[in-house]
């Protein structure tokens, strides 16, 4: 079972990132008017294409996981409160089968990840207020065929503890 801290590659544990999935440190530039941050750019090596943009929220202590793509790749950030990332690779077919990365994404340590199709995932907010979390996936929603494929945050195959009850 995987629990935060374990070996975990942005503490130094040596883990390999998942392949395919890319993070980018983001650079928040504060002036006397507040403060500004890129997220992504077209020009970038991480940019594939644009779906669209949209914004999702958790409140402290609550887990949304676990789901994947299979046409997508997502980009998270969060930009207020405290998110804690974790992804899990389920593709058979990958030298990283079963690995985890999970990372804490706030304006301490502003981070954007690649998530890429058939990778696991979710987040829970860590912070004592909501996380606020922005994704900027490759293909906009379908409701008519949704490319979301979900298991239970708790009760799966996946290795890794929240750390929270079922809510």
């Amino acid at each position: 079972m995987f629990r935060w801290g374990d070996n975990h590659p942005h503490r130094g544990g040596g883990i390999a990132m998942i392949k395919d999935v890319e993070v980018k440190k983001l650079k928040i530039i504060p002036d006397e008017r507040g403060r500004l941050m890129e997220i992504l750019r077209s020009d970038e090596k991480m940019f594939q294409k644009f779906g669209q943009v949209y914004m999702t929220t958790a409140y402290p202590g609550v887990a949304k996981a676990w789901h994947y793509h299979k046409k997508q790749d997502d980009h998270f950030t969060c930009v207020s409160g405290t998110m804690r990332l974790a992804l899990y690779d389920g593709r058979k077919d990958s030298p990283t089968y079963k690995e985890i990365n999970d990372f804490i994404i706030n304006c301490d340590n502003p981070l954007l990840v690649k998530i890429p199709k058939c990778v696991y995932h979710g987040f829970k907010c860590t912070s004592d207020k909501e996380a606020l979390v922005i994704n900027v996936p490759t293909l906009p929603y379908d409701p008519k065929e949704p490319d979301e494929y979900r298991v239970d945050a708790f009760e799966n195959d996946i290795p890794y503890d929240w750390g929270v009850e079922k809510v």
